[in-house]
């Protein structure tokens, strides 16, 4: 069971891949929101069950009829990937009827020292990944994740293929928002990013983003260039990532579309502002060196929290201090 958010629960599908892999016999039914069923359609063995947050799985009774609809599928193990007050009802049933349990650790102690501004900890914490392995050993199974396998890069359809075009050697995706400001590199350093690829008249540049807002910030960033296409608003979620699957290299913040590239198996570079990939949310098997991180010498407070919803006066300009040539550094890297 994994409800939320949109990373975290893209998070879960590099772990379950593994798992199935090394359990080809044993059957999965994730929980989750509708929205999410894409993220494991590919996956064996691993079927979708829809939270019905509106209706019938709504507030407290909702989630005892949650419990008695699983409950129906003979669901020998419950592993509660989210530990919140929903998953944490649902669980507690399943143990009071006899079953094995068993909850991530969020690892809140180790993540507030990591952000404290005074006598602060800094050193890296046990993964995502790290954590939930420990969730499914409680349940009996060892998981590797040492020889991770994906999804093959999807077919991209006649749709797909009218908007971007097929002439191009590489393609690079770019979402350049997040949810927190705290976590967004500055609009101007990106347009010149953005600028810069664009010289490269092999690069085709698709910029991913949602919202009216993000549309059209990503529509100005788009137009004067050719080969740098606005995909925002013009494509469904499944066709996004189809789409992605098929990108060379993925450039984003501390955000979703890090997750969901990597979970496709794509090279992902992130920028990160007021948070830190020691937190624990770095995208999946890539290397350090793809993760820019703010200057920690002008800004020794850093990371200000594990999820950027924290403001501190005098940081704004944090990210400003990764700069431009290394981001394009590592991406021309990334063949």
């Amino acid at each position: 069971m994994r409800l939320s958010a949109m990373g975290d629960v893209a998070m879960t599908v590099p772990v379950l891949r593994a798992f199935v892999k090394q359990y080809p016999n044993i059957k999965i039914t994730v929980i989750s929101r509708p929205f999410f069923k894409p993220f494991f359609e590919s996956i064996p063995n691993v079927v979708f069950f829809a939270f019905d947050e509106k209706e019938r799985h709504k507030g407290f009774p909702g989630l005892i009829r949650l419990f008695k609809d699983l409950r129906k599928l003979k669901i020998d193990v419950f592993a509660d990937l989210h530990n919140v007050l929903r998953s944490k009802v649902v669980r507690t049933l399943f143990a009071l009827s006899g079953k094995k349990v068993a909850a991530v650790d969020k690892g809140r102690e180790g993540k507030k020292a990591l952000t404290r501004f005074e006598n602060k900890v800094f050193k890296q914490l046990p993964t995502m990944f790290e954590r939930q392995v420990k969730v499914f050993e409680k349940l009996g199974f060892v998981v590797d994740l040492s020889n991770p396998t994906f999804a093959e890069k999807a077919v991209l359809s006649a749709d797909i293929l009218e908007i971007i075009g097929k002439n191009h050697q590489k393609l690079i995706g770019i979402a350049p928002f997040a949810q927190y400001e705290s976590k967004v590199y500055p609009l101007d350093l990106m347009q010149e990013v953005i600028a810069q690829l664009a010289q490269n008249h092999s690069n085709k540049i698709l910029l991913f983003g949602g919202g009216k807002k993000e549309i059209e910030i990503l529509e100005s960033l788009a137009i004067p260039f050719p080969n740098v296409i606005n995909m925002a608003g013009k494509i469904k979620f499944q066709q996004e990532l189809e789409l992605i699957s098929n990108l060379d290299v993925m450039l984003s913040m501390d955000s979703g579309n890090a997750h969901i590239a990597a979970m496709l198996g794509v090279k992902v570079v992130t920028l990160w502002g007021a948070t830190h990939p020691f937190a624990g949310f770095s995208p999946f098997n890539q290397p350090l060196e793809n993760a820019l991180v703010s200057d920690r010498e002008k800004y020794p407070l850093l990371p200000t929290s594990v999820y950027g919803n924290k403001k501190v006066e005098g940081y704004e300009d944090a990210m400003r201090t990764i700069s431009v040539d290394s981001i394009l550094n590592v991406l021309n890297e990334c063949k």
